[in-house]
């Protein structure tokens, strides 16, 4: 049986070898942060101390674990030997209760092989602690991959807009990274020799590679070939990022081939009925100017536009889209070859996981979400404080505020409109005064009744194996009663409309005086530039591909680069498009909905890709009370200083990084020491008597 109490002696040669190993492994990944040309030394000073706080809070965790449990533990038991087979060459050799492919394995036996060329060890056992340093070097790796993801979707974002580039690395970008190393799951793992760590690493390089692709106008056959040896490099990993790299990585590629059509401008003749509107519109659609706005500015209806827009473009363009995606194509059909050749997805212990429709795993991850990413939902509360103030307020300046707006709308202000059809003028109120929006919301909660009544799965492993804070997730809430499993309809629902608006950075329709703090491009002449509504009437120029107004020039680099050195922000707080956000709840309902299993791990990477499109927050003059109480702060004192500091620094990062310390620290410290002995009901001891531990 395991001690409890590790071995001073002992424990002092594994800090001994956490030290040097946090030493050499990520001198690579220091050095390049330093390097980077960014905007002023905050940015490397910063990448800096993120990088050795993670590198040296890694390999204590690896090495406090190593000492506690030096045995292999749960599902190390299948793992470790299994790469200690092929350690020794026996590569036709497998374990049969292991579900996953051995992608994992490969890297273990690879980065000793590394190092022994390159000189830094000379000589390598394939022993629990050793293999487990895959985990450890995988996270420091995986910081590196989130940093540049994150860099490249702010890069993205700033192109659509701008001919010029962004120079450097942002501190929103380097500040993600590192939180994303320290989420509870991949941190927890980083410890074990378990596949989560090094497989959300080799999706994150896919997605870079992605990213860059469509950041070039045209993708190269190189590039092409280098897309397909990383998604099957993913599929090694786990089968489920087949998800990831073909349906959300294709997917946005697919929307990127139809985007870069670039139709020429067009003068339409005025059109008085639904067929002459949907004809024109459907004809614009079709040559690549669809309807996707910016995530933050997108109603349900624009939601549906979005997707038969994009439908419509694709099918008029199969070549176009097809030359993009066929990388992924590929990889599509290496993996339905792979699921022929074995029978089934899951290569062993088939009788345990076998493929069910389960649909409440959409409503489990908001509230999952919600949970890891409570720090970012400050800006709610935020608006909550404003809502209750507004009521003190004196409401004249609003009144006069809005009198204004109605003179400014009037008919008397805007051009005579030509009578249209009824049919048009019924669809046009429908989508344009966002009427359905209380329908979504009826069908989303019936919908969610259902699924809770007639699909709910509460599978063996969860209610035998108490090793696992899901056991005691269902005990106290599903598992509790019937009536229970209803109620929590209504915090899923919150908890979708929470992480959806963070996903948009200000919705329209809880920020409506601050539109420019959404985005850097915040320019009514400037309308976007694929926004085409079929409906919207009032406006003759909607889906002509209006031009860039010329009435502000674009800035010179160096214009760019200071603002940028003034403002760190500034290119951070772009939300993505809505077609990212619908392809990224796509390819999470398809990696979830099939396994019958609640199992945390399985919500990780969904979580990752969320996190690094999530734009960054500022904090901006919300209403009359909340102006009066910025503006008549002091900038030297105290309360002014820590207010223009949430103003140039995403406030809720460093909230966020506190977060996940204390769940790492708390999460740790049970599984360190707080073991206990599995026992049956009858008092009988299990498994041997060996220590159990709780874990995610």
């Amino acid at each position: 049986m395991a001690s409890t109490t590790p071995d001073i002696g002992s424990l002092g040669a594994n800090l001994q070898f956490a030290t040097w190993a946090a030493g050499a492994v990520p001198v690579a990944f220091i050095v390049h942060i330093l390097l980077f040309k960014g905007n002023g030394s905050a940015s490397g000073g910063l990448g800096l101390f993120f990088a050795v706080f993670l590198a040296a809070a890694t390999f204590l965790w690896l090495g406090v674990v190593s000492e506690v449990v030096p045995e292999p533990y749960l599902d190390e038991v299948f793992h470790i030997p299994q790469a200690q087979r092929y350690c020794q060459g026996k590569f036709l050799e497998w374990d049969d209760k292991i579900t996953t492919p051995p992608g994992l394995y490969w890297i273990s036996i690879l980065i000793p092989q590394a190092a022994k060329l390159s000189g830094l060890i000379s000589s390598y056992t394939c022993d629990p602690k050793t293999l487990r340093a895959t985990n450890a070097i995988g996270i420091l790796v995986l910081a590196y991959l989130a940093l540049q993801c994150r860099k490249e979707i702010e890069a993205h974002l700033h192109q659509a807009h701008s001919s010029l580039r962004i120079n450097g690395v942002s501190q929103y970008a380097i500040h993600t990274a590192f939180n994303i190393a320290l989420f509870p799951l991949l941190f927890f793992f980083s410890g074990l020799y378990y596949t989560d760590v090094v497989s959300t690493a080799v999706v994150l390089a896919a997605f870079l590679n992605h990213l860059r692709r469509v950041g070039r106008t045209q993708s190269s056959f190189v590039s092409d070939l280098g897309t397909i040896c990383l998604g099957l490099f993913a599929l090694t990993m786990r089968q489920t990022n087949v998800f990831w790299v073909v349906v959300f990585m294709g997917g946005l590629e697919a929307v990127h081939a139809v985007k870069t059509l670039q139709p020429e401008a067009v003068k339409r003749s005025l059109v008085t009925t639904l067929s002459e509107q949907l004809l024109f519109v459907v004809q614009r659609w079709s040559v690549g100017h669809v309807h996707d706005l910016p995530l933050h500015m997108a109603y349900p209806e624009d939601m549906l536009l979005t997707a038969l827009s994009l439908i419509i473009a694709a099918v008029c363009n199969p070549i176009r889209v097809v030359r993009q995606v066929w990388p992924y194509v590929f990889v599509l059909g290496a993996f339905g070859g792979f699921v022929v050749w074995n029978g089934g997805v899951v290569l062993g212990d088939k009788s345990n996981h076998v493929a069910t429709i389960h649909l409440p795993q959409m409503l489990y991850i908001w509230a999952f979400f919600a949970f890891f990413s409570l720090p970012l939902l400050l800006p709610y509360a935020i608006l909550g404080v404003d809502a209750v103030r507004s009521l003190f307020i004196s409401q004249n300046k609003g009144a006069q505020t809005a009198s204004d707006k109605t003179a400014a709308t009037s008919p008397s202000n805007t051009a005579p409109q030509q009578e249209v059809s009824l049919p048009l003028k019924l669809c046009a109120t429908i989508f344009n005064r966002h009427l359905l929006w209380p329908v979504y919301l009826v069908s989303t909660i019936i919908l969610s009744v259902l699924v809770v009544r007639f699909n709910t799965i509460i599978h063996p492993f969860t209610l035998a194996d108490n090793r696992h804070y899901m056991f005691y997730v269902f005990r106290y809430t599903i598992r509790r009663a019937p009536w229970i499993r209803y109620f929590l309809i209504l915090p899923y629902t919150l908890s979708r409309w929470l992480i959806w608006g963070t996903l948009s950075g200000c919705s329209t329709w809880t920020s409506t005086s601050s539109k420019d703090a959404c985005s850097a491009y915040h320019d009514p002449s400037r309308p976007s530039p694929f926004g085409c509504n079929p409906f919207a009437i009032t406006d003759p120029h909607e889906c002509e591909g209006k031009q860039k107004s010329t009435s502000q020039p674009e800035p010179t680099q160096k214009e760019l680069n200071e603002r940028y050195a003034q403002d760190p922000l500034l290119f951070s707080t772009e939300p993505v498009s809505t077609s990212t956000g619908l392809i990224f709840l796509l390819a999470t309902t398809l990696s979830l909905i099939t396994a019958p299993l609640v199992e945390p791990r399985y919500f990780i990477i969904p979580w990752v890709i969320f996190r690094l499109l999530v734009p960054a927050w500022r904090l901006h003059d919300h209403q009359v009370a909340g102006n009066r109480l910025f503006k008549s702060a002091d900038p030297t004192s105290v309360w002014g200083k820590a207010i223009h500091f949430c103003r140039v620094y995403d406030v809720r990062l460093v909230l966020e990084t506190v977060w996940f310390i204390a769940i790492n620290l708390v999460t740790g410290y049970i599984f360190l020491f707080k073991p206990y002995i599995w026992r049956a009901e009858d008092g009988s001891v299990l498994d041997e008597g060996r220590l159990q531990r709780f874990m995610w």
